[in-house]
């Protein structure tokens, strides 16, 4: 089964896939259709568009798990987000495709998939290298992360402070710390929309 919302991007990838040998049992524009189908075929393979109308393909991801399907889910995306890339690992997801590198990645990610393996496009790993929170060499410390969970509900430094029982001297040092080991831009709101995007990661 294969769903995007962008018929050209369909139309490319049902020729694709038909090229490869593949046999298409169902085609869908958005997300709804695309679990019907999934549900009533059982493919062996779903390939998904992230973002599309009704459900995304991390909801379908999500369903599939629930029924405990035994459809294997490839998701295409343009995003290269860490926390969407967590969050496909804890979906047991098949493989993680950036759109870009589709046609270069695809074939080469079918074949490992439907031999039981999983596949996710390189790209995606130099963003997670870059990101110091995942790395061993700067990690941030419990009590940044327990900061940043509270800045990620939208919490000032004053409720912070309150919360945690420390002086807001403290948290604006532990803020300062952490932009460095994040390498965000030193701008107010920096860690509210790093904290808010990374969720997955940090709760």
């Amino acid at each position: 089964v294969i769903a995007d919302d962008q018929p050209i991007l369909l139309k490319g990838l049902n020729d694709f896939l038909g090229e490869l040998g593949l046999d298409i049992v169902g085609i869908a524009n958005e997300g709804q259709s695309a679990i019907d189908q999934i549900i009533k075929f059982k493919p062996q393979l779903a390939i998904l568009d992230m973002e599309m109308p009704n459900k995304t393909g991390l909801e379908i991801a999500s369903d599939c798990k629930k029924l405990k399907l035994d459809t294997k889910v490839i998701l295409l995306t343009l995003h290269k987000e860490v926390y969407l890339y967590h969050q496909a690992k804890e979906l047991n997801l098949s493989g993680y495709i950036l759109k870009e590198f589709a046609l270069d990645d695809l074939s080469k990610a079918i074949s490992i998939v439907l031999n039981g393996g999983q596949f996710f496009s390189e790209k995606i790993f130099e963003g997670i290298k870059e990101n110091k929170f995942l790395s061993d060499e700067n990690p941030l410390t419990p009590s940044e992360v327990k900061i940043l969970r509270l800045i990620a509900e939208g919490l000032s430094t004053k409720d912070i402070a309150k919360n945690l029982f420390i002086s807001e001297r403290t948290v604006d040092k532990h803020r300062s710390n952490m932009i460095v080991k994040l390498q965000l831009e030193k701008k107010h709101n920096s860690l509210l929309i790093w904290a808010q995007k990374n969720r997955e990661i940090i709760d």
